[in-house]
């Protein structure tokens, strides 16, 4: 067992922290006052070869494993938490379900261009569309169709919540084909945001994470020609589930990044800020709060890291990365909390960044797969074996 990061390791842990420091965190409370999309900071992570990091070469990708991923995911998501989930959508649900499932033609189209991040020197990002107005957690309940043309499928219906959804290029939808035969009737498509009948909606201002673009997407008659359905008729399902085992490890170092920098800004406002004639770190009530945070933080780091070994490994990750999600969601929220705590009024205020990660935290316990979903992954786990 070895908990010594490789020099290959360090190396990109620290590429991902001198980007987030110099390219996300000037100008981070505006895009998130301003909801601004951080399309020249996901260029530059394309440039850095971060948006397809677990793709083979040989499609575009950097080859990296799950833990490089892990580490770059932590630094990025410390200063800018809308910038990280563009990252984490692109590798995590569409580039690695386009490379495991795909076809060759499939893959050279559009997992190259995804894996690099951009095409003809312009944004090229994709995106995960499963949740529906009805079907967020219960993802058998896709209201969504695409109905058999032969030659095509017939696409009708609407996506919500899904980020990347103005500026993304590709959208992968799942829908259903066959109601008859209920998670087995539902299918997986490669949809061009191009395409005629595709409507990108109002984007969606939220509490967090607002400089994401989330979006509902709205399908009216949209072709999709045969060969964009992803895996054999009625795989859909099957594929979204084993997409989002490996997303959560996204947003589980997602969160763990939250609650790292919601710390690092504790601890060090804690030896600056006096009160009572000590700096306040002196006093044992900051003390504690502060071991706790760090103590919690460490536990969601090697959760993660366990999960991204386990992947690397092509063991089964459902568990552990279930855990991870549950774990580090949770401790990202709790950590930001006592962070804006142990500010005081300061840490109300947008200039000391702790408020937004607070904010920013609360979607990591809902997305790609709610906390109490997780506890069902969990315990069926547990249960059966």
């Amino acid at each position: 067992m070895h908990f010594q990061l490789s020099e290959e390791h360090l190396m990109i842990q620290k590429a991902a922290r001198d980007f987030a420091r110099n390219e996300c965190l000037p100008g981070v409370i505006e895009r998130d006052e301003l909801q601004k999309f951080p399309r020249e900071q996901v260029l530059k992570l394309a440039e850095l070869g971060f948006m397809g990091m677990m793709v083979d070469p040989q499609y575009g990708g950097s080859g990296m494993d799950t833990i490089s991923y892990v580490l770059a995911m932590e630094e990025v998501s410390k200063i800018d938490a809308s910038v990280s989930v563009c990252m984490s959508v692109n590798n995590s649900l569409v580039c690695w379900g386009l490379d495991k499932f795909g076809t060759e033609a499939q893959k050279e189209k559009y997992l190259t261009p995804l894996a690099q991040g951009r095409k003809d020197g312009d944004l090229y990002i994709g995106a995960f569309l499963l949740s529906e107005p009805e079907a967020g957690s219960d993802a058998t309940s896709q209201r969504t169709t695409a109905e058999d043309k032969g030659d095509y499928y017939l696409l009708n219906g609407t996506k919500n919540w899904i980020t990347n959804g103005n500026s993304a290029s590709v959208y992968l939808v799942i829908a259903q084909t066959d109601v008859a035969k209920g998670s087995h009737g539902i299918n997986a498509f490669i949809v061009e945001k191009s395409s005629p009948g595709v409507v990108v909606g109002a984007k969606e201002n939220k509490l967090g994470i607002r400089g994401s673009d989330t979006h509902s997407i709205l399908f009216n008659d949209v072709k999709v020609p045969k060969e964009n359905r992803i895996g054999e008729d009625g795989f859909g399902f099957k594929f979204a589930m084993k997409t989002l085992s490996g997303g959560r490890i996204g947003i589980a170092s997602q969160a763990l990044g939250i609650a790292s920098g919601a710390y690092e800004l504790a601890l060090k406002y804690s030896k600056e800020r006096k009160a009572f004639g000590k700096e306040i770190m002196q006093h044992q009530a900051i003390q504690f709060k502060l071991a706790d945070m760090a103590t919690r933080i460490e536990a969601s780091r090697l959760l993660c890291l366990r999960a991204a070994w386990e992947k690397d490994n092509h063991l089964d990750f459902t568990l552990s990365s279930s855990m991870a999600k549950v774990f580090a969601s949770e401790t990202a929220m709790w950590t930001a909390t006592e962070a804006v705590q142990v500010h005081g009024g300061y840490g109300y205020v947008k200039e000391y960044h702790v408020e937004r990660l607070m904010r920013d935290a609360k979607i990591t316990q809902i997305y790609e797969g709610t906390s109490e979903v997780q506890r069902i992954v969990i315990s069926r786990a547990i249960l059966k074996g």
